[in-house]
């Protein structure tokens, strides 16, 4: 598989940070999909990785997941994005941006007027304005509507890339090059050099040199899956990604049943879990809980 996108080194921050900057975060819902509840957490048993993918389970019992972008808003260096769910296309013709077998299967859903544009124009945004897009990961829920900011620098881990644009089967594997194949400005963080601990994550890369907005590594959900931990002006919110699908995972429940690396996965569950238990006032958002995502705030500052 061969993209036309090249990447370039993250070593030092980006511009537009300020000493003692917080950040605000509005969480947006850009779209739902369904996936069958096993494949969030496991069931345990010789038919788990079955279940894992819906196998014996009706659709009508699969859960319905909210898509989550996260419109971040720095006072310096100006409004950016983390992740961009699903494409405008997806309300009308899911296929042409998800493909066939994608569309079929997790029968994606985005209200006609809630597409990411328009709720950022909702905002007083013009989404011209976003010149900073920070992604997760690039599965295809997170990914699918990153063609909308060609003009944005796209901010993802060297180890994220790496996989997305070289494994076999990227579609089997929740990857849809179509999504990140293009000539844009990525900018990509090793997790090697210029990293510091944060807490009790490991390795973090402070976004803006401020300690507004630091990347925390935290792969295991995929290669290069990172999480995105924001001070706002009295505690932290932690976008957790995937590294989580649920809240409860932050406890007991069930983990997930196929990580793409299982020990490197508990470990980035660890993390989590020590920062939840050490900072309870803080908000940690899973990437799938729609329990979770109904009790949140429009807005966080």
């Amino acid at each position: 598989m061969k993209v036309h996108g090249e990447t370039k080194p993250l070593r030092e921050p980006m511009r537009g940070g300020s000493e003692g900057a917080s950040v605000v975060v509005e969480p947006l819902k850009v779209g739902e999909v369904l996936f069958p509840r096993a494949s969030f957490e496991r069931t345990g048993g010789p038919f788990e990785k079955l279940r894992a993918l819906g196998l014996g389970t009706p659709r009508s019992r699969w859960l319905t997941v909210p898509c989550p972008v996260f419109l971040v808003r720095h006072p310096t260096a100006g409004p950016f994005l983390v992740d961009t769910g699903l494409h405008p296309s997806v309300s009308a013709k899911p296929a042409a941006n998800l493909g066939r077998v994608m569309a079929w299967y997790a029968k994606p859903k985005l209200e006609e007027g809630q597409d990411l544009a328009a709720q950022l124009r909702s905002r007083d945004i013009d989404p011209r304005e976003i010149r900073l897009v920070v992604m997760t990961h690039l599965h295809f829920d997170h990914a699918s509507g990153m063609s909308e900011f060609p003009q944005a620098t796209f901010v993802l881990s060297q180890a994220e890339w790496n996989e997305a644009t070289t494994i076999r089967r990227p579609l089997a594997n929740g990857y849809r090059p179509a999504h990140y194949d293009y000539v844009f400005d990525y900018r990509t963080v090793g997790f090697t050099d210029n990293t510091t601990s944060y807490s009790t994550f490991g390795r973090t890369f402070d976004l803006f040199g401020d300690g507004s907005v630091r990347l925390a590594s935290t792969p295991g959900h995929t290669a290069g899956h990172q999480s995105v931990i924001c001070r706002l002006a009295d505690r932290d919110f932690v976008i957790a990604g995937d590294a989580i699908y649920t809240h409860g995972q932050l406890d007991r429940a069930p983990t997930p049943p196929r990580p793409f690396d299982e020990h490197t996965f508990n470990r980035s569950l660890q993390e989590l879990r020590l920062f939840a238990r050490q900072y309870p006032q803080a908000v940690i958002v899973p990437g799938h809980d729609p329990e979770l995502w109904a009790t949140l705030e429009r807005r966080y500052g």
